[in-house]
């Protein structure tokens, strides 16, 4: 997993957690009020109660920043062990999809997507600091599964690693169009069903793996 600090390299004064929440926080503020075209750095120093030379000795550019202050909000999602498979996914997906609902989310990673189009650095730092981070509960579900007897131990760990990259694709991409393409609500019916057809295929999968 990547670190959750921006840039730890530099030397200087020691980093103040209070102040990265600070500029964290106001980015997401910013985002939502001025919208990426308007949003500089030197705009979100003054709602942080920093200097601009702070927010550069920690992020290079208004691209690392606004990736960085999505980032730590998809860190709040958790996996609670509910008894089941089926139940941690539809938990985990309610609060995705509640995660989503924030204007703060759904701005700031509209946002760095669009951005990322015409800019491959921008979408490497997405990749590592978003979509490699949360996969950690593809890998903490499919583990405890596997505890629970849900489903069989590895026996290709390829195989395996491919599977985990493909069950978080599905339902990061499900939810995200769903709810912020579609304009649908993601409501307990709807994710009831896609942890029905995702468990079930897991399942059917691993059968097919036992009788090959």
């Amino acid at each position: 997993m990547c670190s959750r600090t921006p840039r730890s390299s530099r030397t200087g004064r020691p980093r103040s957690t209070e102040a990265d929440e600070a500029i964290l926080e106001a980015t997401r503020a910013a985002l939502v009020e001025l919208g990426w075209s308007k949003l500089t750095m030197g705009d979100v120093a003054g709602r942080a109660g920093v200097a601009k030379t702070t927010l550069y000795r920690r992020w290079a550019n208004k691209n690392e920043l606004v990736v960085d202050a999505v980032a730590v909000l998809f860190d709040e999602l958790e996996l609670p062990d509910l008894g089941s498979l089926r139940a941690d996914v539809e938990h985990v997906v309610l609060q995705f999809a509640a995660l989503l609902e924030r204007p703060e989310t759904k701005t700031a990673l509209m946002a760095v997507v669009a951005e990322s189009t015409r800019d491959e650095p921008l979408r490497e730092r997405i990749r590592a600091s978003i979509v490699d981070r949360q996969k950690r509960l593809v890998l903490e579900g499919r583990m405890r599964a596997q505890r629970r007897g849900e489903l069989p131990a590895d026996r290709d760990l390829p195989a395996v690693g491919a599977t985990d990259d493909l069950i978080f694709d599905v339902i990061a991409g499900a939810v995200v169009h769903r709810a912020l393409v579609s304009a649908e609500p993601v409501d307990g019916p709807w994710v009831a069903r896609l942890s029905a057809l995702l468990v079930g295929g897991l399942g059917a999968a691993a059968a097919g793996d036992r009788d090959g």
